[in-house]
């Protein structure tokens, strides 16, 4: 008597060939740590306070302004998943973005909202302990990334508006860390900087949905185009070098560091800005500035070289 053919089992419900290995790894692509490399902007005010003659700053303050740094970090990931859980749909359509654990499934909802709310304890409760001011401007920032999340992402030129002053609020933040006062003309060099990169990621995604031809992966983009874009960018390019010239010279920050040598140090931002602009015509890499920053060897080479020269000439000579 013939054996009746078996029958195909059923799929594995979702989640059950989830290894607690691949669940972590798939968690920690989730916090994005490549992105933490933007909090660098925290560290800002103690480096340029280091050597100002007036502020007298500790080195020993750098362990502060590393923990700050670290709880930007930690919340800026709670925001990245809250991110990631509002837009999920959204991603799961786009070539690059649906591969991430939430758009893709590999991390139910539930868990990352769990891990979200604890980072966002960990980061809020934690600034606290760095100073009262430093907490605050950590607040606005995260009221200010959920009205991203949830609405100015997609209002055309108020995302990278939105983008910039998120850096201008860590370099802030930086400053309140370790109490000092930041220069102004710091926060508009920030903040013109930002607003460029942001531009340039834009103009990535453009150009994207236009060969793609998937016209929802960035709604705020449907009436925009790139000679837009190329402008804009173009713009920003030269306000940024402008602004750091005039901040080189400007009579209080020769009163702070007593030299005005600053200005030598203006040819490696004139390159690092020809080199990431190379980078986003010729070689289309512009969608990825903290990939770019941390992989790119000229550019690694060009701040290093930008670091040296500011510490020999505010501490040195």
């Amino acid at each position: 008597m013939n054996n009746p053919p078996p029958t195909a089992s059923p799929p594995p419900p979702s989640g059950a060939c989830r290894t607690p290995r691949l669940t972590f790894l798939n968690l920690v692509r989730t916090l994005r740590p490549r992105q933490w490399a933007k909090n660098i902007v925290v560290l800002a005010a103690f480096f340029f306070a280091l050597g100002d003659k007036q502020q007298h700053l500790s080195p020993l303050m750098f362990g502060w302004a590393l923990l700050a740094a670290a709880l930007f970090c930690v919340t800026s990931s709670a925001v990245y998943i809250f991110n990631d859980i509002v837009d999920r749909q959204r991603d799961s359509a786009h070539p690059v973005k649906r591969l991430r654990a939430i758009a893709s499934g590999a991390i139910p909802v539930a868990m990352a909202w769990t891990v979200a709310f604890i980072l966002l304890g960990i980061g809020l409760g934690g600034s606290w302990l760095v100073a009262p001011e430093f907490a605050l401007v950590v607040s606005v920032y995260v009221a200010l990334q959920i009205a991203y999340t949830l609405w100015l992402k997609h209002v055309a030129l108020v995302d990278v508006f939105v983008i910039a002053f998120g850096f201008v609020l860590r370099a802030i933040a930086g400053g309140f860390a370790v109490n000092v006062t930041i220069s102004p003309w710091l926060l508009i060099c920030t903040f013109l900087m930002a607003l460029f990169l942001a531009l340039c990621k834009r103009r990535h995604e453009k150009r994207l949905m236009e060969e793609t031809q998937l016209l929802n992966l960035r709604p705020s983009l449907k009436d925009s185009d790139q000679r837009l874009f190329d402008q804009l960018i173009a713009i920003m390019a030269g306000a940024v070098i402008i602004a750091y010239a005039i901040y080189t010279q400007w009579p209080d920050t020769v009163a702070k560091f007593q030299t005005t040598h600053l200005s030598f140090t203006i040819p490696f931002v004139i390159f690092g800005m020809f080199r990431y602009l190379d980078l986003v015509y010729r070689q289309a890499k512009g969608d990825q500035p903290e990939y770019i920053l941390l992989t790119d060897i000229p550019l690694i080479l060009d701040i290093l070289f930008f670091g040296a020269c500011v510490w020999w000439i505010i501490i040195v000579a």
